[in-house]
């Protein structure tokens, strides 16, 4: 009998639903990385650091062609050597006009508060600068022209007398520093020289030295990368930036297919694991903190000099 009891059909051991015990989960759905970077891009649009503005604006083709994930652009004044200060007023000018010419879809920014402003409007913003080198004609005149003109970003490519001036009245004016297409050397004397972050608006992370990523790194700088058709191949160039420089470096120049946009190359760091902070960080946090402390120095600057 006292067999029968211990195997009896209703004991406990045969009904741990019955007596408060869970069935084991059911194994989580597969993860579909895209919709993941889709709905992260959604909430985080990207801070482009080098658009190159149509040269011909056409009232039929306006606004330009855009990746839909875009929130902030950084809209080249590169010109021709010989175009120079005229050349780059002129494009100034041109911008000014497109941007007056799309008033539903692009707002003009000077700051990074006016950014924010445009992207809770639902437009883009569109940030004046980087000026090309040859276009300051070394005059630190033509330097606070850009800057009243309302330009936020200057490339500087060499390294001189001028360049130093130049980088210190930068650093009093808010204008941020752009190291693209710069020699090893001029960044490295850059570097140690500027007191606010630098921007490569337009990077190949595989011409930049090891000690060059590492002195970004210690400046904060970003380190924009742009995003080919290969995601793979831009996932590898910013995990070198990541690596060497640190997560807070990183950065995204433009796409080559505005129409695919960013998403496959967030799906693919999603796959490498990047954490969400990080991959928020690439989006916009980065090249938004850069900006803001350019800003910062210039303000508590002129501040000192006031008292």
């Amino acid at each position: 009998m006292a067999d029968l009891e211990d195997h009896h059909p209703f004991a406990p051991e045969h009904t741990g639903a019955a007596s408060g015990e869970l069935d084991a989960p059911e194994p989580p759905l597969p993860v579909d990385e895209l919709a993941r970077a889709q709905a992260l891009l959604a909430a985080q649009p990207v801070i482009e650091g080098h658009t190159d503005p149509p040269r011909e604006f056409d009232p039929e083709d306006l606004p330009p062609t855009r990746a839909a994930e875009a929130g902030v652009q950084l809209w080249s004044l590169h010109v021709e050597a010989e175009e120079s200060v005229i050349g780059t007023l002129r494009r100034i000018d041109g911008i000014r006009a497109l941007v007056a010419a799309c008033p539903e879809d692009l707002r003009l920014a000077q700051t990074t508060a006016e950014m924010a402003h445009a992207m809770n409007c639902g437009r883009v913003a569109v940030v004046l600068g980087p000026v090309s080198w040859a276009a300051l004609a070394g005059s630190i005149a033509a330097l606070r022209a850009y800057h009243a003109l309302g330009v936020r970003a200057v490339n500087l490519t060499r390294f001189d007398g001028f360049t130093r001036e130049a980088v210190r009245e930068m650093n009093r004016l808010g204008l941020v520093v752009d190291l693209s297409g710069a020699d090893p050397e001029t960044a490295r004397r850059v570097l140690a020289l500027t007191k606010s972050p630098v921007l490569l608006t337009l990077a190949d992370p595989e011409e930049l030295p090891d000690d060059v990523l590492g002195l970004l790194g210690r400046n904060n700088g970003v380190c924009m990368v742009p995003v080919t058709g290969q995601p793979s191949a831009t996932a590898d160039a910013l995990d070198r930036v990541r690596t060497l420089a640190g997560p807070q470096c990183v950065g995204l120049s433009h796409t080559t297919d505005p129409d695919g946009g960013y998403a496959p190359l967030f799906a693919e760091l999603l796959r490498r694991d990047w954490p969400a902070s990080d991959l928020v960080a690439l989006a916009h946090d980065n090249a938004t903190r850069a900006l803001r402390q350019a800003e910062f120095l210039s303000r508590t600057t002129r501040l000192r000099r006031a008292v």
